[in-house]
């Protein structure tokens, strides 16, 4: 059984996503290893090579979480694979409860973001900021918290056995999240051996040149690399200087190490952070 660290408690959408990853699509069974901060994912990784991390690092409605490349450049750990999950929002409370009795919705703040035109039908109802979806449901299941609400997944509510008052609130219905998985770079051979890899992160910086990006784009096209993302980061103490993340998806393996072997002579600090087989949108 293996052990992964997420961010946040049991019901979190990190748990979501961790299951739906090893559990349904590999059939193996895991332990959870709740961490508060995304940095506790990272060092939890590091202190015990058996532990795995999984850490969302884009959302197609909020985009990048910024600091969770840096941490997973910084960390020298290795992405071996990736999970997409759909985001969909729940309002749970004790089963007691009903619309009309809710006084408090409390969740994370950009779930309640989220679920914005559904809470202004709610315009008497105070509104509070929890740092985790979850953690609301819990509160509320625990402290036997009357006339409070939660905004979570159905998951964590069912978890924490609050009863649903409303399902879908949220108001982007193609609300999806990206997670990476993260082991011990030693040990990363292991896990791709079996995989068919054709998706890779990398990162890089590049001179201060007329072209510079547009030359190494070039080269990525020209070996039929396909590009999937690119995500600049200013270099704190570097006026005008960036760093540049980048997915590629390809279909020849060799292809891509000629690629990046070309590539390389024209950045800095170039570095894969990971190789690992591409995860379909699952609705």
């Amino acid at each position: 059984m293996k052990t992964v660290a997420i961010q946040g408690i049991a019901g979190a959408y990190h748990e979501i996503a961790a299951r739906k990853y090893f559990e349904e699509q590999r059939g193996e069974k895991i332990e959870i290893l709740a961490c508060t901060l995304f940095e506790d994912i990272i060092a939890a990784v590091k202190k015990d090579p058996n532990i795995v991390g999984i850490m969302a690092i884009e959302n197609t409605i909020a985009g990048s979480l910024l600091q969770n490349h840096e941490l997973i450049r910084e960390s020298d750990l290795f992405v071996v694979g990736e999970q997409k999950i759909h985001i969909s929002h729940v309002l749970a409370a004790l089963s007691s409860e009903s619309l009309d009795s809710i006084k408090e919705i409390e969740s994370h703040p950009i779930a309640l973001m989220q679920c914005s035109d559904f809470l202004r039908t709610m315009p008497r109802v105070k509104i509070l900021e929890n740092e985790d979806t979850a953690l609301s449901a819990k509160l509320i299941a625990e402290n036997n918290w009357r006339g409070h609400a939660a905004i979570c997944s159905k998951y964590a509510a069912e978890l924490y056995g609050l009863k649903i008052l409303e399902e879908g609130i949220e108001i982007n219905k193609h609300n999806f999240t990206r997670f990476l998985l993260l082991v011990n770079k030693w040990l990363a051979e292991d896990w791709t051996l079996s995989e068919v890899n054709n998706k890779a992160s990398v990162v890089f910086t590049l001179p201060h040149t007329h072209g510079s990006l547009s030359k190494v784009l070039t080269i990525f096209s020209f070996y039929d690399v396909n590009l999937t993302r690119i995500q600049s980061l200013p270099i704190i103490g570097k006026e005008w200087e960036y760093l540049f993340y980048i997915d590629i998806i390809f279909d020849n393996i060799l292809s891509y190490k000629q690629s990046v072997d070309a590539v390389r002579p024209l950045t800095n600090d170039f570095k894969v952070l990971g190789e690992y087989k591409e995860n379909k949108m699952v609705e």
